[in-house]
């Protein structure tokens, strides 16, 4: 079976790609020129370059070729431009949809790797409750508003002549935060405590949820196998943590260096990341100190629901916190992140 993974050399694809190989799937990986290759070493690869942003090049590049499942990692999380999200996150994966239909792809299912942040800042009263997937997404990030926009794209598309009159196998999967060794936004936290500094915003309750990457790549294997077309699965480790949780596993997993602990109020933050945001634009570099940032972080309720992903396909996590911050400090200490 052919199986097509984009991102594939990016954080969450190329865990997908080394869990493609071991389940003996033939793996495409999908890269850029630029893409670095790091994580992706193993000899039975098949590299194809893909350039989302056209639909009439996509075509050309996948005329050759038919894929039996398609996993779309491929995305941004950070952009110097607010208009980059959704020209990568919604306009790459129209493309790559409209390209897949176009050369009679005979696919069994298209995974979309789409974001817990599409649902922004709900149910933020206390005491807080779980954001389910029935509930109406009201994203406050550029980054959110391009993954929702994608998955209604996904969601029309069935009702449209674009699917050639038969369902496109789309399953949605929202994964909350995501962490694991390769991940560099919360290794910024860790780098900073190393360096004895931990920084929390905001004075009110946060319930924050993770999930453990190699988590994500079970549940895409889950939804390959059983996800239903259409359906949307959040997905976390089940738990829900307080704010200061990641920064007290950090820091033992660190050897409990002598650390400053800075609580700021949101204003503060506001002019961090403002500042972030403007200083990346001048210098041409991302920052994840930036305005979507300041709307994440603000965000006081992560609880969410995975009943649906547990029931329908049988997703149950299996690395828990405390577990995940250990695999990955470890990690960064063994490749000379820390």
């Amino acid at each position: 079976m052919n199986i097509l993974v984009t991102g594939a050399s990016g954080f969450i694809g190329s865990f997908i790609v080394e869990e493609a190989l071991r389940q003996g799937f033939d793996v495409w990986a999908a890269v850029r020129k630029s893409s670095s290759k790091a994580y992706l070493k193993d000899d039975r690869i098949h590299f194809i370059e893909l350039n989302l942003s056209s639909e009439d090049a996509l075509k050309v590049q996948l005329k050759d070729v038919t894929f039996d499942y398609v996993v779309h990692a491929a995305g941004a999380t950070k952009c110097l431009d607010v208009n980059d999200f959704y020209r990568i996150n919604t306009q790459g994966t129209q493309n790559l949809v409209r390209a897949l239909i176009a050369t009679n792809q005979p696919l069994r299912r298209f995974v979309f790797i789409s974001s817990l942040s599409i649902m922004g800042a709900i149910r933020e009263q206390q005491p807080y409750t779980e954001i389910t997937d029935s509930d109406t997404p009201r994203p406050n990030t550029a980054y959110g508003r391009s993954k929702l926009e994608a998955e209604r794209f996904l969601e029309t598309l069935n009702a449209s002549s674009e699917s050639s009159g038969k369902d496109f196998p789309y399953v949605i999967l929202r994964p909350t935060g995501v962490y694991g060794p390769r991940e560099r936004d919360y290794f910024m936290q860790v780098k900073s405590i190393k360096g004895h500094v931990d920084f929390s915003v905001g004075f009110q309750q946060q319930d924050i949820t993770f999930i453990y990457v190699t988590d994500v790549v079970q549940a895409v294997f889950l939804a390959l196998e059983k996800g239903q077309t259409g359906h949307k699965y959040i997905l976390s480790d089940g738990q829900v943590y307080q704010s200061a949780t990641f920064s007290n596993y950090v820091h033992e997993e660190l050897g409990r260096p002598w650390w400053i602990r800075i609580t700021a109020p949101l204003w503060v933050l506001r002019i961090v990341t403002f500042c972030g945001e403007y200083w990346g634009r001048w210098t041409k570099k991302m920052t994840a100190l930036n305005q979507d940032k300041y709307n994440i972080l603000r965000q006081r309720n992560w609880r969410c629901d995975i009943t649906p992903a547990r029931q329908e396909l049988g997703f149950e996590p299996k690395v828990q916190l405390r577990e995940g911050v250990k695999r990955s400090v470890k990690w960064y200490r063994e490749n000379g992140w820390i």
